[in-house]
């Protein structure tokens, strides 16, 4: 699944195009190498998102196209 999407789908970012352009502007790192927009994401993979001075680090537990609100967090597991 596309980067963008995953973090729409999962709602770890509300709005696929604010996901896009995190992307594009190299705020999210993939497996510690700046992600475009486009990179695969698989299960196990690390992602860290930049806001400001802050970093957070999320592990992929499982991909779906669909998920429900309250199953979203299932999707993923923060680590820092």
């Amino acid at each position: 699944m596309r980067l963008d999407k995953y973090l729409k789908v999962s709602r770890i970012i509300k709005r696929r195009t604010v996901a896009k352009d995190f992307a594009a502007n190299e705020r999210v790192l993939l497996n510690g190498r700046m992600a475009k927009p486009s990179s695969e994401v698989k299960k196990g993979d690390i992602i860290v998102l930049q806001i400001g001075d802050k970093s957070t680090a999320f592990e992929v537990l499982d991909i779906k196209e669909n998920v429900k609100a309250a199953e979203a967090k299932n999707l993923y597991r923060i680590l820092e």
